[in-house]
C-alpha cells in the first residue's frame, strides 16, 4: 500500500438464526465476544473492525470476527443470515435486546422493526476537515452507486418485495431532510439545532446514507462513515467497494476544483440534496437497472453506465497507488449483476426464500473456509 493510502474502517451489522427463521442472541453474543455488541432488536449484532490502510490487513479485520461468531453459532445449530432485511416469516413485534436501554425504548416506540436490517458502515480516515467536508459531498452525491452494487434485500416476511433494497427503502432516515454541509461549523450549527428541536434525540440519531465521525462529534472529526450499503458478505466485493470509495477520494484531493459539488454541480446545494434522495430510491428500487440523475450536468444516467465511467475516470489513480486489482469483483458486479439480482432471478425460476437463503449461506461458509 502506498503511504498516502488512507485508513478505513467497518461496522458490520448482522442477523443470526437458522435456515429458515431469525433468532435473536445478540445479547449472549456481546457478552461472549469482546469485539460484538448488541443492536436494539435483539436478531441484530454488530462488529466494529480496528482502522487499517492495507486491504490485506483489512480482509483478515473483517474475516476473523465472522467465522469465530459462526463457530459459536454453530453449537447451538444457527448461523448467520445474509440477507439484509428479515427475509423469513417473522414476528413483527420488536425484539428488545436491552429492556432497560432508553434510547432502545425510544427506538422501538418510534420505529419498531424498520429498523431491524443489516449493513455495513464504511469509514474513511481523513483528518483535514475543509477535505472531509469535500469527501461527504462527493460521495453522497454518488452514495447511490455504492448501493446498488452492494444491494441484498429483496426479501421481507418471507415475501418478495418490488426493491432490490427494501432495507433502504424502509430504515427511517433521520432527520428526513439533510443538507449538504459547506463547511464544519454548518454540520456543528445543524446538528445543534436538530437536537434541540427533538428532530434527533441525540448525537448517534442522525440516520442518513452518509455522516461525518470523530471521537467527539460534532465538534472533532476524523473520517467520513457511509451507511447506505447493504450487508455484504463477500468480501473481496466489499473491499472492491472500498477500494472505490478511496480512490475517488484520493482522486477528489487531487482535483477538488473540479470534483467538489460546491464547485463543480450545476445545481445548488438545496437542489442536490433532493436530487441525490430521490437518487438513492431510484437504486433502492433498481439497483444497477435504475436512472439517476448525474450531479454534475443533470443528465440522466442508467446507473450500470455511471459506474463503468467512473471505473475508467479512477483506473489511473488505481494504478498509482496498486489498487486496479482490488477493482476486479466490481467488474464481476457490473456483469452478473448484485446479489439482489442473482436470488430475484432464482426466486423467479422457482426458488423459494428458504432455499435461496440455504445456498447462500452454503457460499458464505465456503467463502470463509477458503481463507
Amino acid at each position: 500500500m502506498n503511504q498516502n493510502n488512507l485508513y478505513k474502517g467497518f461496522e458490520v451489522e448482522l442477523f443470526t438464526g437458522s435456515l429458515n427463521s431469525h433468532i435473536g442472541v445478540s445479547a449472549e453474543i456481546e457478552k461472549k465476544f469482546p469485539d460484538f455488541v448488541k443492536e436494539p432488536d435483539n436478531r441484530n449484532v454488530e462488529y466494529i473492525t480496528k482502522p487499517e490502510k492495507d486491504y490485506k490487513f483489512l480482509h483478515e479485520k473483517l474475516i476473523t470476527p465472522r467465522k469465530k461468531l459462526r463457530r459459536w453459532l454453530n453449537e447451538k445449530e444457527l448461523t448467520i443470515i445474509p440477507s439484509s432485511t428479515l427475509c423469513f416469516k417473522h414476528d413483527i413485534q420488536f425484539q428488545r435486546s436491552d429492556i432497560d436501554n432508553v434510547y432502545h425504548q425510544f427506538i422501538q416506540d418510534n420505529y419498531g422493526t424498520s429498523i431491524a436490517t443489516s449493513s455495513v458502515h464504511i469509514n474513511i480516515g481523513i483528518d483535514d476537515l475543509d477535505k472531509l467536508f469535500a469527501a461527504i459531498r462527493l460521495i453522497r452525491s454518488e452514495a447511490a452507486l455504492y448501493l446498488s452494487l452492494s444491494a441484498s434485500s429483496p426479501f421481507l416476511n418471507n415475501k418478495i418485495t418490488e426493491n432490490h433494497s427494501q432495507r433502504w427503502m424502509q430504515f427511517p432516515k433521520t432527520p428526513s431532510k439533510v443538507p449538504f454541509f459547506v463547511n464544519h461549523n454548518s454540520y456543528i450549527h445543524w446538528i445543534e439545532e436538530n437536537i434541540a428541536n427533538k428532530n434527533m434525540q441525540n448525537i448517534r440519531h442522525f440516520w442518513s446514507s452518509i455522516r461525518p465521525n470523530g471521537p467527539q462529534r460534532p465538534l472533532i472529526l476524523d473520517r467520513l462513515e457511509l451507511r447506505i450499503c447493504d450487508f455484504v458478505y463477500d468480501i473481496n466485493l466489499l473491499l472492491g467497494i472500498t477500494a472505490m470509495i478511496e480512490l475517488r477520494i484520493l482522486n477528489l484531493f487531487e482535483n477538488l476544483n473540479t470534483l467538489d459539488p460546491l464547485n463543480a454541480s450545476i445545481f445548488s446545494m438545496d437542489q442536490l440534496s433532493e436530487i441525490c434522495d430521490q437518487n438513492e430510491i431510484n437504486a433502492a428500487k433498481d439497483s444497477l437497472n435504475s436512472e439517476l440523475i448525474h450531479w454534475q450536468n443533470g443528465k440522466k444516467v442508467i446507473c450500470r453506465a455511471w459506474i463503468q465511467n467512473l471505473l475508467s475516470d479512477l483506473l489511473s489513480t488505481a494504478e498509482k497507488f496498486n489498487m486496479k486489482h482490488l477493482l476486479k469483483p466490481i467488474y464481476k458486479v457490473l456483469e452478473e449483476g448484485n446479489q439482489s439480482m442473482k436470488w430475484i432471478n432464482q426466486y423467479e425460476t422457482g426458488f423459494s426464500i428458504e432455499q435461496i437463503m440455504k445456498i447462500s449461506i452454503e457460499d458464505m461458509i465456503d467463502s470463509e473456509e477458503n481463507v
